[in-house]
């Protein structure tokens, strides 16, 4: 028969085998936890996109961070009125497989670029329409009508996004940062 007293004791003992499992970090330091830097090749450190400013390195524990950039998100640009040219991107961009974060960006870089006026002109560099596309005529390449239709300049625009920015948030990002696209 076990004495009453033995299982006290192995409880007491696990306890304090517990308590000190939290103190005493299993590598043996002890003290504040050191903060690790980058060991390894650059490109198995991590960037982060955090939406303004840029911190060029961080490092916390066994992970890095090279590059924090903030980027501001674009308003809320709803549901656009039909038959309008927002309308007509708003299709196009959903059927991209694109969601609503992206139309918000997109609308909020054309406002800034055209006002979404199809014949909009930058007389110091000539850019021209909607997506404003320098030399206009570039747009040539979605259609003939491009001087014209705004349906020809979303479809030019949104392929020259596609091929350079990834998606309208990312030439949103570069426009914020670079106050150009």
């Amino acid at each position: 028969m076990r004495k009453p007293w033995s299982l006290q004791l192995f409880a007491v003992f696990v306890s304090l085998a517990f308590v000190l499992a939290m103190i005493v970090p299993p590598n043996g330091n002890s003290g504040s936890p050191a903060i690790a830097s980058p060991s390894g090749p650059r490109d198995e450190l991590q960037s982060l996109d955090v939406g303004g400013e840029f911190a060029n390195s961080a490092a916390r524990d066994a992970f890095a961070i090279t590059e924090v950039r903030v980027v501001a998100a674009a308003p809320a640009a709803g549901i656009p009125d039909p038959g309008t040219a927002q309308a007509i991107a708003f299709t196009m961009v959903s059927a991209r497989g694109w969601g609503a974060d992206q139309f918000d960006c997109l609308v909020a870089l054309w406002i800034r670029e055209s006002q979404w006026n199809v014949f909009a002109h930058n007389p110091s560099s000539g850019a021209y329409g909607i997506p404003q596309a320098l030399p206009g005529n570039k747009m040539a390449s979605a259609g003939a009508d491009w001087a014209t239709n705004p349906a020809t300049q979303i479809t030019w625009g949104l392929g020259y996004i596609s091929a350079r920015y990834t998606d309208p948030c990312g030439a949103w990002a570069h426009s914020e940062e670079h106050n150009w696209y």
